[in-house]
């Protein structure tokens, strides 16, 4: 079977007013369905980079990125947004939840923002709700819930459209040791009972722990597993 995420020859560099600056230099990298995979390596050696390449929020200087077969670089901008919709679920260090509205609201917004009827997703989300353990949590807005609760809300909105893969920036980097672990055996969980890929971006050792594979970077290349 073909991998679900792959990367061919990716080069990405930026521009800081005369000087370019090479942030990843030639990665290839083939993630299967079902894995559970952490990116570590020092600050500055192109682990968020890649994860925002291989989810469309960025495009590389040169080289491959394929989800599910399909290049992301003959994709229109419209179908790069579908896919980051409904195929890929992302879950940031800083939750990015909307303020005014409540947990339910929050989770819901792609759904809406995808254009699908919210009522065909009522029983998808109780059960997500249930998942999370937030059910109880349901009208309160996120400056009513706690660091880890707020997380949990990310992640059950990154659920909600069935996507195939997670990708995580950081997922427990602003939360303290016991929550950050309760939100790893969420996402294991998640890995094993659903059968989600996870990629995900960390300096946490015990974090890392909970994946299958560790990738290390450093200085813009792949330099061991």
């Amino acid at each position: 079977m073909p991998p679900i995420i792959e990367t061919d020859q990716l080069y990405k560099t930026y521009k800081l007013g005369t000087v370019n600056v090479e942030v990843l230099k030639g990665i290839d990298l083939a993630i299967q369905e079902g894995e559970f995979v952490s990116i570590m390596g020092p600050s500055g050696s192109g682990k968020s980079t890649l994860l925002y390449l291989i989810g469309g929020l960025d495009k590389p200087t040169s080289g491959q990125v394929k989800v599910k077969g399909k290049k992301l670089s003959v994709m229109t901008d419209q179908e790069e947004s579908i896919l980051r919709r409904r195929t890929l679920g992302f879950v940031f260090q800083f939750y990015n939840l909307i303020p005014n509205l409540n947990v339910e609201e929050n989770i819901m917004l792609p759904i809406l923002l995808d254009g699908k009827r919210l009522k065909a997703y009522r029983h998808r989300l109780e059960e997500i709700l249930e998942t999370v353990g937030l059910a109880d949590r349901r009208r309160h807005t996120p400056q009513e819930l706690s660091g880890g609760q707020q997380q949990r809300v990310a992640i059950a909105r990154a659920l909600i459209n069935q996507p195939d893969i997670i990708l995580a920036d950081e997922p427990i980097g602003n939360l303290d040791t016991k929550t950050g672990m309760g939100i790893m055996d969420l996402l294991r969980r998640i890995n094993q009972e659903q059968g989600k890929t996870i990629v995900q971006v960390t300096h946490s050792e015990e974090a890392a722990a909970y994946s299958q594979r560790i990738i290390n970077l450093r200085d813009g290349k792949v330099r061991e597993e």
